[in-house]
């Protein structure tokens, strides 16, 4: 009986071992694969930001032009008078200063995305590596609440520094038609943040497709096979 258990026992160990050898490529390529994809990410997000912060970068680009919200509804007489103040030019002004100040924020927030990329658990590797944009995603999914609360102070900041805050005060003092669109500070803020916050994403995804086409370009060669290259 002793023998017999000392015969198990060592059948068990091979087993382990051999399991262990088996999978430790597997693991060790899936490591490879988030080390890479965090450095990506990590380039990808710092390139954004820098775009993103220039001058006029946000209000320049329609497709993530931050834009003033109509809170209070889209429709009937509020959507009217609102549209009536944007042709008379009463909310131009502002709407750049909303801009303004989300490139501020994104110049600031490099630290934030960092934190937030090296404590990513890039554990789906094969769906992530599947898409040009997927750790961008990822990251959406996984930070982007976080992100929006630590981005938010930025914003208030930089909405304060440009002076939109003050002007949206004094708008409302005179016009009606923003109050009744429920448009305050804290409705502004909450609007840029979550706007600008899009549009970073948006970039990052972009400069990670960019990274990914050239992986040897942009990353001095160690990236080279995580994407079937």
């Amino acid at each position: 009986m002793r023998e017999t258990g000392k015969l198990l026992e060592r059948r068990n160990f091979l087993f382990t071992m051999a399991t262990g050898l088996a999978i430790a490529p597997f693991a060790a390529k899936a490591h490879a694969q988030g080390l890479g994809l965090s450095n990506i990410l990590g380039r990808a997000s710092d390139n954004a930001l820098d775009q993103l912060s220039q001058p006029g970068a946000f209000y320049g680009d329609p497709d993530i032009r931050i834009a003033l919200p109509l809170i209070g509804g889209s429709g009937g007489a509020l959507s009217s008078l609102f549209n009536a103040g944007r042709k008379a030019g009463l909310l131009d002004g502002l709407i750049r200063k909303l801009n303004d100040a989300a490139g501020i924020a994104a110049g600031e927030a490099k630290p934030i995305f960092r934190t937030a990329i090296d404590n990513l658990t890039l554990a789906d590797a094969p769906g992530i590596v599947s898409q040009n944009d997927g750790a961008t995603q990822y990251l959406q999914r996984s930070a982007g609440d976080d992100l929006n609360r630590k981005l938010r102070p930025l914003v208030d900041d930089a909405l304060g520094d440009v002076g939109a805050y003050s002007q949206l005060d004094r708008l409302n003092a005179k016009h009606s038609f923003l109050g009744l669109a429920g448009i305050d500070r804290d409705g502004l803020g909450s609007s840029v943040t979550e706007q600008g916050l899009n549009g970073i994403f948006v970039y990052i995804g972009s400069e990670e497709a960019k990274f990914r086409a050239n992986p040897l370009g942009n990353s001095g060669g160690l990236l080279k096979g995580l994407f079937g290259n």
